[in-house]
């Protein structure tokens, strides 16, 4: 394998400031979705959809793991990471994040995501979308309890909800 050039550094984010001092650090959704959805529609013509929602479902891990350590380490306690999390999510306008359920002892949970960033408002497709998400809570959830999780959506605009669910599980033997 050949040397990365792109191994994630919060570095390759920039400083938004010196870089957009007129237009700041935010942009509309729609690009936001331009690029995932050209992204996915590329690696889909290349590798098919399987593989491109692996691709998704890791990227996204990496991206709980990392939006983890920057945002939430310190947070020993389950509230106080949900509370953090919540906060982070609707400010930085990700989503409006609710836990429906939790298992600590089980180490199970169903988490949703309102006005999620990947798909509200999207045209119903007859399948979920959100697999980046499902990536980027596993990351989450492994980084604040050190165990394996895998997570599924069970519920998604895409299908005719108005919110998106899901289940996560610690995954046994870790």
């Amino acid at each position: 394998m050949s040397e990365r050039k792109y191994a994630f550094s919060w570095d390759l984010i920039g400083d938004i400031e010196l870089g957009r001092p007129n237009l700041g650090p935010t942009t509309r959704i729609e690009v936001y979705r331009l690029l995932q959805f050209v992204f996915r529609d590329v690696l889909e013509q290349r590798f098919g959809s399987e593989v491109t929602d692996e691709l998704f479902y890791a990227a996204g891990k990496i991206a709980g793991n990392e939006f983890y350590k920057k945002f939430c380490s310190g947070t020993n306690d389950i509230n106080e990471f949900v509370a953090t999390l919540q906060s982070v999510l609707r400010e930085l306008g990700i989503g409006i994040m609710r836990v429906e359920s939790a298992d600590i002892e089980r180490g199970s949970f169903v988490i949703t995501i309102s006005e999620d960033l990947d798909c509200s408002g999207l045209p119903e497709l007859d399948f979920e979308v959100c697999v980046y998400d499902e990536g980027f809570i596993a990351g989450l959830m492994e980084s604040f309890t050190g165990k394996k999780f895998r997570v599924k959506e069970v519920d998604c605009w895409c299908t005719g909800d108005r919110t998106c669910r899901f289940t996560a599980d610690v995954v046994a033997d870790n």
